[in-house]
């Protein structure tokens, strides 16, 4: 693996820049929730947490291609996997686009980008779990991270809300990714595990399960309950903090108050 491959992007930078322009917004005095300038605290967390999500997402495809290129794939270098570029992953409108709008829309964070793997050239069936698996984890250990960071550092109040909300996204793209499901991560996972007939199946009903989760998640409240107390919970377990998770989400989605 030569530097050049795993190089940031200019991309990735840019998108870094936005996240902590957002940062600064939130954490001025002008900012404070209580006092302050409301829209500039919401501008603050609207662009901390568009370009966290984004640069997340650019992370969970690095973490799966870092591990493939690892177990044998080194393709996933040529292809300019390792140098997180969003513009990399498949369609930008489906991989960055369509779930950016989902996430302003409806709070939930569907699963973006995607990196094409060569799944002979890994070296084992358990390296094939662990390459799906990765991308998850690093959503995981992102928003694990953040909470880290609300417990323990002494940040301004509107600047805990972003972070806390952007760590309880991650959350929630974690549990969504790792669904059994095919089409999703988790399904990756146990995928090399099963016999070639049901693998078959999978392939064929790929194309509409995601959406058929989707139209449940958005249509129907009981399954959309379930999910985000799962994910509520988990985010508890990790050591969020709901309350101003819950904050930065009104924020967040400044139109609908």
């Amino acid at each position: 693996m030569n530097r050049s491959s795993v190089r940031p992007s200019p991309l990735f930078l840019g998108l870094l820049g936005v996240t902590v322009i957002g940062a600064v917004l939130c954490a001025l005095p002008a900012a404070d929730p209580y006092v302050g300038n409301r829209w500039l605290l919401t501008a603050g967390v609207v662009l901390f947490v568009v370009g966290g999500w984004v640069v997340s997402l650019c992370l969970h495809e690095f973490g799966h291609a870092l591990v493939a290129f690892r177990g044998g794939d080194h393709e996933v270098a040529v292809r300019g996997y390792l140098t997180l570029d969003p513009r990399r992953y498949t369609d930008p409108v489906l991989s960055i686009v369509l779930p950016l709008v989902f996430l302003l829309i409806g709070g939930i964070p569907l699963p973006g980008g995607a990196v094409l793997i060569n799944h002979w050239a890994l070296r084992s069936k358990p390296v094939e779990s662990l390459v799906s698996l990765a991308g998850p984890l690093f959503n995981l250990a992102i928003g694990l991270v953040l909470n880290v960071v609300v417990l323990f550092a002494p940040l301004p109040e509107g600047l805990q809300m972003a972070f806390a909300y952007l760590a309880f996204l991650q959350v929630l793209t974690f549990l969504l990714n790792i669904l059994p499901v095919p089409g999703f991560d988790g399904f990756g996972v146990i995928a090399p595990w099963l016999s070639r007939e049901a693998q078959a199946v999978a392939v064929r009903v790929r194309p509409w399960a995601p959406l058929v989760l989707f139209v449940l998640l958005f249509a129907v409240p009981a399954v959309s309950s379930v999910f985000f107390t799962i994910g509520r919970g988990l985010f508890d377990v990790l050591g969020g903090d709901i309350g101003h998770a819950g904050d930065g989400s009104y924020l967040f989605r400044f139109w609908t108050r």
